[in-house]
């Protein structure tokens, strides 16, 4: 399988580098900026290719991904990129909306419909989205800039999911549950390396019957 993972060079992403090479599958990590842990893996690794200077939210990032990727079709892409911006409650800012809204939904978003001549019937297209994005769920309110932009990624990838149906592409939204990240400060109920595995176990379940579903990495359906 030729797997394409954005945000890969640490965190939940890189476990998911870990993980796809470790069952044999082709790897193409994107991030902005590589890490010593990601360098390591690829110096041990032929069937890790690393695209360092990937900024989902740049225009010019799906050129660059395109053109890594050649004719290569791509069996699994896992559009993990993502940033949280902590604001004060009730101060937030435009920039910190805006950089979030841009990182986390319409970079995301358009990257993958860019990515669209690369996918296949049978493809999947796995979004690590955030219980943070739930309207339903909301019931301490704040982080204005992350809830919007994870809320935003939910719309766009249901839309994505029906656009791609009669292509046979399916489409996961997963919340990885609250992991021990640099973006948590090290906070959370589980380590990265095992929502990585709990999310690499929705994406193997992943099929046009639950295409567009929202989910928790253990599998419960969440409320939008």
């Amino acid at each position: 399988m030729r797997v394409v993972i954005t945000g890969s060079n640490r965190g939940i992403g890189l476990e998911f580098v870990r993980h796809f090479l470790k069952r044999g599958d082709t790897v193409h990590a994107l991030c902005r900026s590589s890490s010593a842990e990601l360098d390591a893996l690829a110096k041990s690794s032929r069937e890790l290719y690393v695209l360092h200077g990937v900024d989902v939210s740049s225009p010019d990032a799906s050129h660059r991904v395109l053109d890594h990727l050649g004719n290569e079709t791509i069996d699994i892409l896992v559009q993990n990129a993502g940033i949280l911006e902590r604001e004060p409650k009730l101060a937030p800012s435009i920039e910190s909306i805006r950089d979030q809204l841009e990182v986390n939904a319409i970079g995301p978003v358009l990257l993958t419909v860019a990515l669209l001549p690369r996918l296949r019937a049978g493809s999947k297209v796995t979004f690590v989205t955030s219980r943070m994005g739930s309207i339903g769920d909301n019931a301490s309110g704040g982080y204005y800039g992350y809830r919007m932009s994870k809320a935003a990624l939910n719309a766009g990838a249901v839309s994505l999911a029906r656009d791609f149906a009669p292509l046979g592409i399916a489409v996961g939204i997963v919340h990885p549950g609250y992991v021990q990240t640099s973006m948590t400060g090290g906070h959370g109920d589980i380590d990265a390396a095992t929502a990585a595995k709990q999310i690499i176990e929705r994406i193997d379940q992943l099929d046009m019957g639950r295409s567009g579903k929202f989910l928790h990495a253990n599998g419960a359906e969440l409320p939008w």
